[in-house]
C-alpha cells in the first residue's frame, strides 16, 4: 500500500500540466563524495524512486575530491535543465570560508531542492588503541600533543571539524591525516594506520558490530538510537555537538521554477513516504524534507556564519 500511494503521488506529480516535458533525458545524480556515505546512501535511495515518477532512469555518479568541491563544481557548471542533481552534505557551504579562490559560489550557483535527511557522527577509535572512554583520549592527547592521529574525508568536512571542535574545546592537539574520501581512511582506521575518525553513525554501526572499531562519544544532541550505550559529547563534558545533513540540489536560477516544483514535490513525497523512516533510521539518519525556500535560508544562514 505504501509502495502503491508513493508511486501514485510521483505520478502525479510528473503528469501535471506543468510538467511539459521534463524529463526528456536521463538524470544524472553526483554525490562529491566515494561510495557507502550519507550522501551516496540518500542518493541511491532517492533515485531508483524518483525514476519511477519521471519515467526516465536516475544515475548515481560518485565525483570525490577535494572535500567535494570536485563534484560541485561539475554540477554548478551543468545545464540547469534540471538534468544534473546533487546529493551533498553542509560540507558545500563550508567551503567557501575554507578554501581561497573557490570555483563556485554555494548560495549563488545552486539551486536547492529540499532537504534529505539529519545524521550524527560518532567518535570511534581503532580497535589497536588501549582507549575506551573519550576521557581516555583526551588524557592521552595531553600527554602526547599531536602523536595521536585522526583521519577525516577531506579538510573543511564535518568530520574535520567535528575533531576540530574537540581539540579546541578540549584544549588538545591530534595530527590530522585528511583522505580524498570515508572508503580510504575507513580501511586505514580497521586496519590500524589512524587511531581515531568521526563517522556518521550508520558507516561505523557495522564495524563497532565486529570489534573493529570502539565507540567514544556520540557528536549529536541526544544519543544515536542505535548506539544507545555510547555517551554524547556533551555527557562527557566536551560542550559542543555536530551533525551532518544531506540534501539535493540542481544548478540555480536559471534552472526553470517549474522543474525545481516538480523536483522538490517528487523528493518530498518520497522522503515523507512511511517507509522512508525505518530504512534511513537503519542507516543511523532522519529523513527530513523542506521547501526550497526554507533550504534556501538555511544555506544562506550558514554561509553568512561562515564568513564571520
Amino acid at each position: 500500500m505504501q509502495r502503491r500511494a508513493l508511486l501514485a503521488s510521483l505520478a502525479g506529480i510528473a503528469a501535471s500540466p506543468a510538467a511539459f516535458a521534463w524529463p526528456e533525458q536521463p538524470i544524472r545524480m553526483i554525490v562529491p563524495f566515494t561510495p557507502a556515505g550519507g550522501p551516496d546512501f540518500i542518493a541511491r535511495y532517492v533515485a531508483d524512486r524518483l525514476a519511477l515518477g519521471v519515467g526516465q532512469p536516475v544515475v548515481v555518479e560518485n565525483m570525490p575530491g577535494a572535500s567535494g568541491n570536485i563534484g560541485s563544481l561539475v554540477v554548478a557548471r551543468a545545464r540547469p535543465d534540471g538534468t544534473t542533481l546533487m546529493s551533498s552534505v553542509n560540507t558545500l557551504v563550508m567551503n567557501a570560508s575554507l578554501y581561497d579562490n573557490l570555483p563556485y559560489d554555494p548560495v549563488a550557483d545552486f539551486a536547492p531542492i529540499s532537504l534529505s535527511a539529519w545524521g550524527t557522527l560518532v567518535l570511534v577509535a581503532a580497535a589497536n588503541q588501549d582507549v575506551v572512554t573519550y576521557e581516555a583520549m583526551i588524557a592521552a592527547a595531553k600527554a602526547a600533543p599531536r602523536k595521536l592521529t585522526y583521519g577525516s574525508p577531506g579538510v573543511g568536512t564535518p568530520h574535520h571539524l567535528a575533531m576540530a571542535l574537540v581539540e579546541t574545546t578540549s584544549n588538545v592537539e591530534l595530527l590530522h591525516v585528511p583522505y580524498k574520501g570515508s572508503a580510504g581512511a575507513v580501511q586505514d582506521m580497521v586496519s590500524g594506520h589512524i587511531g581515531y575518525m568521526f563517522l556518521p553513525v550508520h558507516v561505523a554501526a557495522g564495524h563497532i558490530a565486529a570489534g573493529k572499531l570502539k565507540p567514544l562519544a556520540v557528536g549529536g544532541a541526544q544519543r544515536a538510537p542505535g548506539l544507545p550505550d555510547v555517551p554524547t559529547l556533551a555527557e562527557c563534558g566536551c560542550p559542543t555537538s555536530m551533525s551532518t545533513c544531506g540534501t539535493a540540489s540542481s544548478r540555480p536560477k536559471r534552472t526553470p521554477p517549474d522543474i525545481l516544483a516538480q523536483l522538490n514535490g517528487s523528493i518530498v513525497a518520497i522522503l515523507d513516504a512511511p517507509d522512508a523512516k525505518a530504512v534511513f533510521e537503519a542507516q543511523g539518519l532522519v529523513p527530513a524534507t523542506s521547501t526550497s525556500a526554507a533550504l534556501a535560508k538555511i544555506v544562506a544562514a550558514i554561509a553568512c556564519a561562515g564568513r564571520r
